[in-house]
């Protein structure tokens, strides 16, 4: 800069100065900040122990050593004030209202501090979208799965110029299973495109874009393969909101597939590694390819990044196409119950829906009444409670998973039974029906023996009213 005259080394040193002192002003500023609500807190608590009686055993010490830190954080001066709360109450002393407000006050304060924005809280909300049905009509056509789909995406990108689609073979073949067909074609290799075999920058691309503005639905061929692009997904993108405390987001949509069907790297639900590593994300598992052009509706009018678990096997099979492709949703954290029942609730998700339907009605010729009922959304799962409200009425519970042992059936029962209550109704042990421990094996009778089939639901079922009732059900 001097060489080239823009600046005399007196400026320089002058903007060195000034930048010196910026920083530390700066630093100053942000000490201040970050110990000024533990000066405030520490008086609070102090004040409280000069109220109590100096000789009651424990006090002094507890005190004294709140006294001690030289410069006590938040958390240890709260910590403090909660074992003075243990203290009080073990000697049935009188607990005063002071240190009780600032009990609650500070645990409010501070789960809004740490835990807000992991989803929206504001008017783009995923569940905030409004509902609006498929509708059908006596003329409504019966199609594959897949055309459902690439009726839903062609809509999509006509009435979304900021939308993007782009994976491996998205473009130019339209899809492993077609569900992209001809739409590189309608919309161009800029909207419609292929990537190369990477979804670490598949998902790099979705971020970006997202951030952007853009809309992107951005395709993992297989499920299996998703753990290749669950780094970006779960430090950058389901975090987003969380980290920067609301203020920016990257509502990309990312799709995929899987669950079951003949082959080792093609049929896995690892469902369990995806609901805990993307908690900011919204994980839809629709049981056919109607409710998952509603899914991608319902995130495509929100602000919120969400993945689209398809069924593998479901392609092919026939489904009515809504006479208002495009445009009905499905809300997100409801699920739907599709069979009302009175002996037992049995919940699931995704491809062990169709089994679930087909064992219902083998069972009912046990005299079974089974109510089966669709999460829908694994994250989110169940806000309104109604697999709990299912449960009030059967009094027990089977949840049938595609995922190994302890994998989602075990986030399932934690919300029910933790969050939801679900033992207070339960008159009998809650259980759980998964696939093997073991990946999916391949063919027909792999995927048959690995993971939980029409005759496992069956006779399931079976054992547990035969325990109810061995004599009705022997």
């Amino acid at each position: 800069m001097i060489s080239e005259g823009l600046a005399t080394p007196e400026q320089l040193s002058e903007i060195r100065k000034d930048a010196k002192a910026t920083a530390k002003a700066g630093r100053d500023a942000a000490w201040r900040a970050f110990n000024t609500p533990s000066k405030e807190l520490l008086q609070s608590v102090l004040a409280i122990y000069q109220e109590l009686p100096q000789d009651a055993e424990g006090i002094q010490e507890l005190s004294r050593e709140l006294q001690l830190h030289t410069h006590p954080q938040l958390h240890e001066i709260y910590g403090n004030a909660r074992r003075l709360h243990h203290l009080l109450r073990r000697q049935r002393m009188e607990i005063p209202a002071a240190l009780l407000q600032l009990l609650r006050s500070v645990a409010q304060e501070q789960e809004a501090t740490y835990g807000d924005h992991l989803y929206s809280e504001t008017s783009d909300s995923a569940l905030r979208v409004p509902i609006i049905p498929p509708t059908y009509t006596a003329e409504s056509t019966t199609k594959n799965g897949y055309q459902i789909l690439n009726a839903f995406f062609d809509y999509a990108l006509q009435e979304n110029p900021e939308l993007y689609a782009f994976g491996e073979d998205v473009g130019q073949i339209g899809g492993v299973n077609q569900s992209f067909a001809k739409l590189q074609e309608e919309y161009g290799t800029d909207r419609v495109f292929d990537t190369g075999i990477r979804e670490w920058t598949i998902m790099g691309q979705a971020i970006g874009m997202a951030m952007r503005g853009l809309r992107p639905i951005a395709e993992i061929q297989y499920l299996d393969y998703l753990l290749y692009g669950l780094e970006p997904l779960s430090d950058d993108l389901s975090t987003i909101r969380w980290r920067s405390n609301g203020i920016q987001k990257a509502p990309a949509i990312i799709r995929t597939r899987g669950h079951r069907l003949e082959g080792i790297w093609h049929s896995g639900s690892p469902m369990g590694m995806i609901i805990h590593a993307l908690r900011g994300m919204y994980v839809c598992t629709p049981r056919n390819t109607v409710q998952a052009a509603g899914m991608y509706n319902t995130l495509l009018q929100s602000g919120e990044p969400g993945l689209v678990v398809e069924c593998l096997n479901g392609y092919r099979l026939k489904e009515k196409m809504p006479e208002n492709i495009g445009t009905y949703t499905v809300p997100m954290g409801v699920p739907e119950v599709l069979r009302e029942g009175q002996d037992i609730t049995l919940g699931t998700y995704g491809s062990c829906v169709r089994l679930a339907e087909q064992a219902c009605d083998l069972i009912a010729a046990e005299g079974i009444s089974v109510e089966l009922v669709d999460a829908q959304t694994l994250l989110p799962f169940d806000l309104e409670h109604r697999t709990v409200s299912s449960i009030q009425k059967t009094n027990r519970l089977l949840v049938v998973d595609e995922d190994v042992p302890g994998g989602a059936s075990a986030f399932i029962l934690q919300h029910l039974v933790d969050e939801q209550g679900a033992y207070r109704h339960l008159d009998a042990a809650p259980q759980t029906l998964t696939a093997k421990a073991h990946r999916p094996a391949y063919g027909s009778d792999g995927d048959y023996f690995s993971k939980p089939n029409v005759e496992d639901i069956y006779e399931k079922v079976y054992s547990i009213m035969h325990e109810a009732d061995p004599q009705r059900w022997p």
